[in-house]
This record gives structure tokens, sequence and C-alpha cells, in this order.
């Protein structure tokens, strides 16, 4: 048992400017959000706290295609329209669409997990967050899902430089189809994924018959739920699967995706998820000592998902938070009870005991077929992408200081709605006040 975790907390308040448009679900101001509730409760004077550099297209192009980045970095608003092809084979567009300073948003947000996977390796520190990665859907050529580069992918790559075997771990309601298809054929990355499948929910992956090809056979384990699973029979079946795997496949490291969306009352979700039921899969994870790198990932209702990773950047630094939410910049969004914690729902449970085990028993039986952990012949670390002018220990330990001071203070009151319905008032221009 380590004696006390060291933590490392990547933000940059540039993520909450960043407006995908009037309607769109994703919301990047949910992540100032966040990061003030983790300033109201004084979390950040326990860890260190950084922003991330952005990542260069180079480090981008580990995983995704050199055209798709350099696709990515040139397009604008205002150019898009002239390249209806390529909007359409990259998979731009509606859900995806193009905004203003989107490249420099995927810069951070993947800057952010693959600094902290970098920090992990040279063991600067025992566990790292990064509530703005999490990015799971996007694919080596093409966006998916509000998702454009695929952060979670370019944090594993980093991790593998040192371990052997790296664990991947998903509790967004959406399956982690751009994770798991990026390491199907390989048995160095297990991922497993828990989510909403059938009824055509997005992404329309995520088959519990699944499991991967070629020397990644049985390493892609997918725990297909209903509608309106509650806290005690996901956390059990977690804890269930997630302690098997643990113990058969032995890993290096964990990479933890946190979508929020998998919460009661979520815009996009159909779970009936409490935070405290949330969050017990954090604690659970943390336990097993490993190299932790968290993310966050989906979440659609803002002041839930700042609610849910405040409270589990809290489980991750072993402090309790009190309830009552201490005042903010945006104390109004947690009105009328300002309280922390978020109940479960009422969603009616479709997940029958009987089926939660069968699935309990396929997993498990996939597992066995694994004999045991794979063997990796470790060959010299391969160094970190060659950056020009950067050093990430010279850059980010004076970096650390208050960032609540630097980061810009973003409120968008086009985006906030009073009520259940957390949706934009009918404008088409953002207003940003800072």
């Amino acid at each position: 048992m380590r004696s006390k975790d060291k933590i490392s907390y990547f933000y940059d308040g540039d993520v909450g400017s960043v407006y995908f448009g009037p309607n769109h679900p994703m919301k990047p101001h949910r992540l100032c959000m966040t990061h003030h509730l983790v300033l109201a409760y004084g979390l950040h004077s326990k860890m260190e706290v950084y922003r991330p550099h952005k990542a260069y297209p180079v480090e981008l192009a580990q995983f995704h295609s050199a055209d798709y980045v350099e696709f990515l970095n040139r397009i604008t608003p205002d150019t898009q329209n002239l390249f209806p092809s390529e909007m359409a084979r990259y998979n731009l567009g509606e859900d995806c669409p193009v905004f203003d300073n989107l490249f420099e948003f995927c810069q951070i947000y993947a800057g952010g997990t693959i600094d902290a996977a970098r920090r992990l390796n040279n063991k600067l520190c025992d566990i790292a967050i990064n509530w703005a990665g999490g990015l799971h859907h996007a694919k080596k050529c093409a966006a998916s899902g509000f998702c454009y580069i695929n952060d979670l992918v370019l944090g594993i790559l980093e991790l593998l430089k040192y371990h052997p075997r790296v664990l991947y771990i998903d509790i967004d309601v959406h399956h982690g189809d751009g994770v798991e298809e990026a390491f199907y054929f390989t048995d160095r990355v297990m991922t497993v994924s828990f989510h909403k499948y059938g009824d055509k929910f997005f992404p329309g992956t995520g088959d519990m018959k699944d499991t991967g090809e070629r020397d990644g056979r049985f390493y892609s384990i997918n725990v297909p739920l209903k509608d309106g699973i509650d806290d005690g029979s996901f956390t059990r079946l977690f804890k269930t699967i997630i302690s098997k795997v643990v113990e058969t496949y032995l890993p290096g490291a964990i990479v933890l995706q946190c979508g929020a969306d998998s919460l009661a009352g979520d815009r996009l979700g159909c779970f009936n998820l409490s935070i405290d039921g949330h969050a017990e899969c954090v604690r659970f994870v943390k336990k097993f000592n490993l190299p932790l790198l968290v993310t966050g990932g989906g979440g659609y209702t803002k002041e839930n998902v700042a609610r849910c990773w405040a409270l589990e950047t809290g489980v991750l630094l072993d402090t309790e938070l009190p309830n009552e939410i201490p005042d903010n910049d945006y104390i109004k969004y947690f009105a009328p009870d300002y309280s922390l914690k978020l109940p479960g729902g009422h969603i009616e449970n479709l997940n029958s005991k009987s089926y939660i085990g069968t699935i309990k028993m396929q997993v498990m039986e996939n597992l066995r077929c694994l004999q045991h952990a794979p063997s990796v012949q470790m060959q010299e670390v391969p160094p970190d992408f060659y950056i020009p002018d950067f050093d990430e220990d010279e850059q980010n330990p004076d970096e650390r200081v208050n960032q609540h001071t630097q980061d810009k203070h973003i409120q968008r009151d086009d985006e906030y709605y009073e009520g259940d319905h957390d949706n934009d008032n009918h404008t088409d221009v953002p207003k940003c006040y800072s």
C-alpha cells in the first residue's frame, strides 16, 4: 500500500471557451465548472496542477493519419464549405461540427492526456487526471460522436513505451469504440467497456461477442447493458469483472475513462447511476495501486458532470467533500439545493438478474481463455517525441501556480437554462464574459 498518492492534475481554461454551436449537447464549458468546484473545495492545494502543452501535429499523428490531422489543423468555419468531399470523408459536420479554435481544443485535451501518461511513465506521480480528455469515439482517419482526436489512444501508446500491458476501462454510457478498434488486434492493451447497447443506441457497437481478433482475441471485453441499470447492479458487476481482469491480465498501468453520461438524468443517457455509484468505480480502481490515468468523457447535463468529476477528484485524493457546494463563480448552476451528491434515477431497470448473470458468466468464460498474461520482450524505451523547445520537467513545475488566476473565467449565458432543460437559448452568437 502506497503511503500517499502523488497526483498530477491537468487543466487549461481555454477549453471552456470552446463552443460547438447552438443546441449541440457537447458543452466544454462543463470543464470550467468542474475546475471551479475543485478550487472551491480546496482540492488544488492537495495535488500538482499543470497547464498541459498543446500537442503537436506530429504527436497526434502517432495514431491519426497525417492527412486527417492536417485537415483538422487548417479547416475553419469560414472555409468548410469549400471542402465538401473532405468534410464527408472525415465525418465532419453535424455531430462533429467545425468551430472556431477546433484544432487548438484538440491540442489542449490531447496534450493533457499525453502529459499525464508521461508523468506516470517517469514516476513523477501515481495518479494523473485530465477531465478534458476521454474522447473515446475518434477514429484513426475520422471524427465521431463529438470526438475529433482520440487522446486515450495517444495516452495508451505513451504508457506502452514503459509498460508491457495497459488496461483500459470505460464507464461512459456509450461504447468506447475508438479505443477498442485501435487495439483490437493486440494483447498489449485490454479494453473493458461498460455501456448501453441495443435500440440503435450510438455508436451501435460493443456486443458481448466482440472480443478482439488475431493476437487480440479475448482482449476486448464488452459489457452491454440495458436502460435503467442502478448503482447496486452496476457496481457489483463492475467489481466482479475488473477484479478478475486485473488478476488475470496483470496490467502495468490503468487508464480509466469516467464519462458522466452514465449518471441518472443525463440529457443523452439512460442509466440510473448516482454520483456515489459512479464514484465507487473510481474508488475501486484506485485500490489496485497501479499507475492510473483518469479522464473525463461524455456528460451532457453540465452541472451534474461538474459535481461528478469534482467528487471523483476528491475520491482520488482520499478527501471526503461536504455535500453543500461552497460558493464559487458558477454557484447558480447548482440551485436550488446546492448539493454535491446526485441521487439515482427512476428509469425502469431492464437489466434482470438473469441478464446480468449471463453477462458475468460469458465475460468470465472469455477471461478463462487467456491462459496467462502475455509476456512482452521490452526493447529499449523509445524517447518521448522530439519536440523542439519543449522540456516537460523544465516547463511544468514552475507553472504549478494558482491556475485560477491565469485560467480564463468564462460564463456562457447562452448555455444556461433554468430547470431540467440544459439547453441553449436561441441565439447564434455565443456570449463570453472574461
